[in-house]
């Protein structure tokens, strides 16, 4: 996977831009058609590569057509080819990109835009491997792979009576799904970070420099261009603000007037409350204090020795503590906190169980994101299918 991304230039580790090259990888030497779904400028164009590159294909041609870029009048020319004299302007035979890309992969870009009666061209083509040029009766053969996207929903075209639902079912037999940028958490970062230093290197201009406010309010932006805008909008900063520290201000400079920019997880009317936050913070604490003073107890008043940080109590045996005896503390705790002020009025008499701990804590996440689970999985440090498990857990899905 490291390699097929090295190798085209698609930059991110997010979990779900890795599932769908994992799936064009996996689905690459065999020979199905494979749709891919994403929004413009999610970067849909790397995976039909992928596949092509990953098959048993790829040592003949690969051809990208992109469809809503054809006349509708010369669409079928372009795809199928022609004979001379079939329409006007018609001088001479031609091959289409069929014919041309025989034994190899053809990619359709936006392919939702095809006329109907092109549709019903193509869907012969995957089905038989025939096709007829235009103003010719002669059947042709090419054997092909078809791999098409679109930013478009098909099942609601289709609804609409404008895509076939016979080609649809034809076209998506496998299915890639391609994140959009505002749902890739870190990688906007990577990638800002990228496209600033490829064009100061392409350029030799002085690098720019994102402080936090600046990383704030990239994060915070919806981005409906996706990494086609992000890109656009950092070499514009990249070009201006050569050699300067960037801000959120001047990151708002280069984005659309009426741009929900600085829109935070809350909303700015709304405001939350840390108390509670701060309760389980505390809580946490005294109880690990009373597990202390419980085995410094046990130990005959020696104070127990430190862990030092990320090292697992469980693999070190000290003389005061033999490996045989379980410890019933935290196995990363970072400082004694025997001498901690007491402060009462944050903390419950009876401290409530981890399961309401963590029943609160995912409310809070949910509450700071807005319902957003993916970012409250992230702030939380779980994956997204714990997060929804423990949602449906406690019942917070009501």
């Amino acid at each position: 996977m490291r390699q097929a991304k090295q190798r085209l230039g698609i930059v991110g580790n997010s979990p779900s831009l890795q599932v769908a090259v994992a799936r064009a990888i996996r689905v690459a030497p065999i020979d199905l058609s494979v749709l891919v779904i994403g929004e413009s400028g999610t970067g849909k164009e790397f995976f039909p590569q992928i596949i092509h590159a990953y098959s048993p294909r790829k040592h003949s041609k690969f051809i990208a057509v992109n469809c809503g870029a054809i006349p509708e009048g010369t669409i079928d020319s372009e795809l199928f080819g022609h004979e001379k004299g079939s329409f006007t302007g018609a001088v001479a035979s031609r091959k289409g990109y069929f014919e041309e890309a025989n034994g190899g992969t053809i990619f359709l870009d936006e392919v939702a835009e095809l006329p109907l009666t092109t549709q019903a061209r193509l869907l012969r083509v995957l089905e038989t491997g025939e096709f007829l040029k235009v103003g010719s009766s002669t059947v042709q053969k090419t054997n092909i792979r078809v791999v098409a996207a679109t930013n478009v929903d098909l099942l609601k075209a289709v609804s609409d009576g404008r895509f076939r639902e016979d080609l649809y079912y034809r076209l998506s037999t496998v299915q890639i799904n391609i994140p959009p940028l505002r749902d890739r958490g870190d990688d906007i970062f990577l990638l800002t970070r990228k496209f600033a230093s490829d064009f100061a290197e392409r350029y030799r201009t002085a690098p720019v420099t994102f402080d936090n406010s600046a990383r704030s309010a990239i994060a915070h932006y919806s981005w409906p261009g996706n990494v086609r805008q992000l890109k656009n909008v950092v070499e514009q900063i990249a070009l201006f603000e050569s050699g300067n520290t960037v801000d959120s201000d001047t990151v708002g400079h280069y984005l659309p007037a009426n741009a929900t920019v600085y829109a935070p997880a809350l909303s700015p009317s709304r405001t939350h409350a840390y108390d509670n936050e701060r309760e389980m913070i505390f809580n946490l604490i005294f109880r690990l204090q009373s597990q202390i003073d419980e085995l410094k107890s046990q130990l005959g008043g020696n104070r127990p020795k430190l862990v030092e940080p990320f090292v697992d109590v469980k693999d070190e045996a000290t003389p005061e503590t033999p490996a045989s005896q379980p410890l019933d503390v935290m196995p990363t705790a970072l400082v004694d906190i025997s001498h901690a002020p007491a402060v009462p009025s944050l903390i419950n008499p009876e401290p409530r169980s981890l399961e309401e701990e963590e029943r609160q804590a995912i409310e809070a996440a949910l509450e700071r994101n807005s319902g957003r689970r993916k970012i409250a999985a992230r702030e939380l440090g779980i994956s997204e299918r714990t997060l929804y498990r423990k949602i449906k857990e406690y019942g917070l899905d009501q």
